[in-house]
């Protein structure tokens, strides 16, 4: 097949849009990657691209072209629709021309965040009528009003007529958790849409090396948290259980990856003298992942108590069931079921830092072998419902069928 990735982010930065162009690739089909100027996380242009910079290139056989932006900043609100916005109607007239100029029998869409990212499959759809796979992986209006604190009613019914339009418009609309359902359907008649796709684990956590060059972790019981330090994940919760762990000292919470909270949580680690059992180590590549997974006890997860976070299951999830450590979490909905299911680990509500902290008391007293047999749990359900090879698989047929 020849399919159009539509997607604001691509190589180098670190999305699942990566996995799926270059396994496509590698599996007969012809991909073309209409994306960005990459600048995620840290919001200026990657070393080597600009506005006149490799903005047509091939990698690993995947053609990608690159539509102007304005970078993300910082990532505050107006930079953040910037960047949002700037990317949509350039890449929707970067599309205009690229519907004339090559035929595609499929157009899919992966959608992380913002919801934008469908106007130019729509573009392309409108001229060659061909079908849009929209992969959603953060829903919208819902995202603005947990993780934006957007509450005007004007604005939020802006958004919810955008979605409405671009899932109109979709031939498929693929859900990464089961609970986004409840909310797609809530905007119209789209229960005949629905596909359930999920995430995957990298395969830089699967089959990586287990000897990539980490700073020396601390001794005893490791509790990491790895991946973003921000509102939605609800940090504080963490690290007010770690108070009331402070006399636990062979007790460690190992913060890897940063974030709009985490200069917040150090300045909170301080004044609180934690500086002995939490720890951050900053931002690390997906590659030295697996090493910090392997070399802790536990793998913590944690969401706010919203309702968009409650239908949602974590991406870190599933890189962490695949790891053979048992998991922790703080949050509620899809994410706590799926612990459950997996029994892989145990669970508390979300931002409940005294149940967390018994949680972890619970952990910290079974046995390696208790742990070892919950780690292994969840490696048998990561193997039977989220390898990137299965997951592709499902995919091809989809865009198949």
């Amino acid at each position: 097949m020849k399919i159009l990735l539509v997607t604001q982010y691509f190589f180098p930065e670190n999305f699942k849009s990566n996995d799926i162009a270059f396994e496509l690739v590698k599996r007969g089909h012809e991909v073309t990657v209409l994306t960005g100027l990459p600048n995620y996380p840290e919001g200026k242009f990657f070393n080597g691209y600009g506005f006149f910079k490799k903005r047509r290139e091939t990698i690993n056989g995947v053609k990608v072209i690159r539509a102007l932006l304005i970078p993300r900043g910082k990532g505050g609100g107006i930079r953040l629709l910037l960047n949002y916005f700037s990317w949509a109607f350039f890449a929707s007239i970067r599309a205009l021309f690229l519907a004339f100029q090559d035929k595609f029998d499929a157009v899919l869409v992966h959608e992380p965040s913002p919801i934008t990212q469908g106007f130019p499959a729509i573009v392309i759809k409108k001229i060659q009528k061909n079908p849009i796979y929209f992969w959603v992986l953060d829903l919208w209006p819902e995202s603005l009003t947990s993780a934006g604190g957007v509450k005007n009613k004007t604005v939020l019914s802006f958004f919810t007529g955008m979605v409405k339009y671009i899932y109109n418009n979709s031939d498929k609309i693929l859900i990464s958790s089961k609970g986004f359902r409840e909310s797609i359907i809530t905007k119209g008649n789209y229960e005949n849409k629905l596909v359930y796709f999920p995430n995957w684990a990298e395969d830089s956590i699967l089959k990586g090396d287990l000897n990539y060059p980490i700073p020396k972790l601390p001794q005893g019981f490791k509790i990491l948290f790895a991946g973003n330090i921000g509102v939605a994940q609800d940090v504080y919760s963490i690290v007010k259980a770690a108070l009331i762990l402070k006399e636990k000292l062979d007790i460690h919470f190992v913060f890897v990856g940063d974030g709009r909270s985490k200069q917040e949580l150090e300045d909170f680690v301080i004044t609180n003298n934690l500086s002995q059992t939490v720890h951050f180590l900053g931002r690390f590549p997906i590659e030295a992942m697996k090493t910090f997974f392997t070399k802790s006890d536990v793998l913590l997860v944690s969401l706010k108590d919203e309702l968009i976070f409650n239908l949602t299951v974590p991406a870190k999830l599933q890189a962490y069931l695949c790891t053979q450590k048992p998991i922790l979490g703080i949050l509620n909905g899809e994410g706590a079921e799926l612990i459950a299911e997996a029994n892989c680990g145990f669970s508390t509500n979300a931002g409940n830092s005294e149940g967390l902290a018994k949680e972890i008391v619970k952990l910290y007293e079974l046995s390696e072998e208790q742990r070892s047999i919950l780690g292994q749990n969840g490696f048998k359900y990561f193997e039977e419902n989220f390898t990137m090879t299965k997951c592709i698989d499902n995919l091809e047929l989809i865009l198949k069928n």
